[in-house]
């Protein structure tokens, strides 16, 4: 099984391997600099090497780079749109210089464009990008709340319809059930994997954010819970890390760190989970 952890860049990019080998992890995901503040990756040329070594030494792999919080691709506002643009081009920069094949990034909020209006504005967005040829943008599922878009599957399968670049998906399993995709039995499971499949495509699933939900089904509400014991459940999540569909692919834990327990004691869960 592919599975790891969002883990710290801090002292150096190169120390992120360390990190996810701490907890157990064998693929990850990382921040280039703050989600919070408009900045770009300050990525020096001897830490990427380190970090290119010590992952293809130690690691299954792959990376995965998750775009700033402050980018929204489905602004109506040109600013904001420009800034976004800029990130994003920093970061797919920064993934080709990791060999991070994978940029993970939200599709953002149409903030009154509508929802069609907020999926072209996306899909343009997306479309100003010079992406390196290693490298692939992955729009990430949401919890839906307000005027934020990828709370449904159709959201996503439009921009990558839209846009005339080579995307693929991350599907969030916290931000699917709080969507409203339930996830809590095997049977709720193959009726979601179904629907991802017959919506957006099977094959266009690069990723998945393995999460469990403080928050009951359809709430819209984002908030994760240890692997098990939200309201995703045990068996929900043991369903999804073993269905013949999805246990191929990476999986990367954003599970919180309370009740002393974190990234590793979440690992550990997931092998369990799927062995069960």
């Amino acid at each position: 099984m592919r599975i790891g952890a969002h883990v710290s860049i801090a002292s150096g990019v190169h120390k992120a391997v360390g990190r996810e080998l701490d907890v157990g992890g064998t693929c990850g995901q990382i921040f280039t600099h703050s989600p919070q503040v408009w900045q770009s990756p300050n990525i020096d040329p001897e830490e990427a090497a380190s970090f290119l070594e010590q992952t293809e030494a130690k690691l299954d792999g792959p990376w995965v780079i998750h775009a700033s919080y402050l980018v929204n691709l489905a602004t109506p506002k040109d600013d904001l749109r420009a800034k976004s643009v800029e990130s994003m081009q920093e970061e797919v920069d920064a993934a080709e210089t990791l060999g991070i094949p994978y940029v993970n990034v939200h599709l953002g909020a149409h903030t009154g464009a509508g929802v069609e209006g907020g999926i072209e504005n996306a899909a343009g967005t997306l479309d100003e990008l010079d992406i390196p040829e290693d490298v692939t943008v992955l729009v990430e599922s949401d919890a839906g709340s307000g005027t934020k878009l990828g709370g449904q599957f159709e959201h996503l399968a439009s921009v990558l319809d839209q846009s005339d670049q080579d995307l693929e998906v991350c599907l969030d399993t916290a931000h699917a059930f709080a969507a409203g995709y339930d996830l809590s039995t095997p049977e709720a499971v193959d009726k979601t994997v179904a629907e991802f499949d017959n919506v957006i495509g099977l094959d266009n699933l690069a990723c998945m954010h393995l999460n469990d939900s403080k928050h009951d089904v359809g709430t819209n509400k984002d908030e994760h819970a240890h692997l098990g014991e939200g309201l995703i459940g045990a068996d929900g999540i043991g369903a999804v890390l073993s269905h013949d569909a999805l246990r191929d692919r990476p999986f990367v834990l954003e599970t919180p760190r309370e009740d002393d327990r974190g990234f590793e004691w979440n690992i550990q869960r997931a092998k369990e989970l799927r062995e069960a």
